[in-house]
């Protein structure tokens, strides 16, 4: 007889962008075999509905196909929408969808595609779904971010780097923006029983940037494989901050290897990201900032 504390997560329903491979697929596979009620977002039907056939034969549960390209804020709100018409309750949000470009590409808002993606894409769906966690008790909001952003540096006045462009650095500005979010998300909710974290998830093996891959990529990548950590390795700090009962009441936190842990200087500048916030919500069209109340 299956013992119920195999299932933490049973009567839980987990919201994972970008569940369709990589560290996403993984960590909704970690979450449904603790029993958690699954939904997924990723940009191919097809693929998104397969991922969606693998989860519901491990967990034996429910999961929810979302299909949306995160890159457009159209569909960022297109997505919120939907989930909040099929998803009576969201206890955790994973905001893990990402990606990286060697070379600049402009979304069809017109702006940079890694910030777009990276930063603004959770940053406009954690605020469009948040009244809808606030509602579900002790719920949680956990971003991927990366240990790139101990490079980063919020360049305000060349943010979709128009000016001047590395795909590296975009890169590495995003994930800085991933953690001020979080910090700021956090003092946001402080009042309120929503906690935000962030993390890192390891060097892990996945077709992360094989769109537009940069010359470290594809020098370096094939020697580095054997070192990297498997997607499931990847999740497993996503899914400790998705599921672990101590950490109820932790916020505003960045953790690697499933332990908290400092992230950089510049993720702790209170006025860059009270600003990062502001420009963030005025390029998304964001009017009801998000309140503790």
């Amino acid at each position: 007889m299956e013992q119920i504390h195999s299932r933490p997560m049973a009567g839980r329903t987990v919201l994972v962008t970008g569940g369709t491979t990589g560290i996403g697929k993984a960590t909704a596979l970690g979450l449904a075999m603790m029993g958690a009620h699954l939904a997924i977002t990723g940009r191919d039907r097809g693929r998104t509905e397969d991922a969606a056939a693998e989860l519901r034969a491990a967990g034996g549960g429910q999961v929810a196909v979302f299909v949306a390209d995160l890159s457009s804020q159209s569909e960022v709100r297109r997505l919120a929408d939907e989930v909040l018409q099929c998803l009576s309750r969201i206890d955790v949000l994973v905001n893990n969808v990402g990606g990286y470009w060697n070379t600049r590409h402009v979304t069809a808002d017109g702006l940079e595609r890694t910030f777009a993606l990276n930063h603004l894409a959770p940053f406009l769906l954690t605020n469009l779904l948040l009244d809808r966690l606030k509602r579900s008790a002790s719920a949680r909001v956990v971003t991927v971010s990366s240990n790139a952003q101990a490079m980063g540096r919020i360049d305000f006045d060349d943010l979709q780097g128009e000016r001047s462009y590395s795909g590296a650095r975009a890169y590495n500005q995003s994930k800085l923006a991933n953690v001020l979010f979080t910090y700021e998300l956090a003092r946001r909710l402080q009042a309120t029983s929503v906690t935000a974290n962030a993390l890192h998830p390891g060097v892990v093996d996945t077709s992360f940037g094989a769109e537009d891959p940069g010359g470290v990529q594809r020098l370096f990548v094939p020697f580095m494989r054997p070192f990297m950590k498997a997607p499931a390795q990847g999740a497993a700090t996503s899914i400790h901050l998705a599921s672990a009962p101590d950490l109820e009441q932790l916020t505003g936190r960045y953790f690697a290897n499933s332990a908290p842990k400092r992230s950089s200087k510049r993720s702790y500048d209170e006025a860059a990201a009270a600003r990062l916030w502001q420009v963030s919500a005025d390029l998304v069209g964001l009017t009801a900032p998000a309140t503790t109340s």
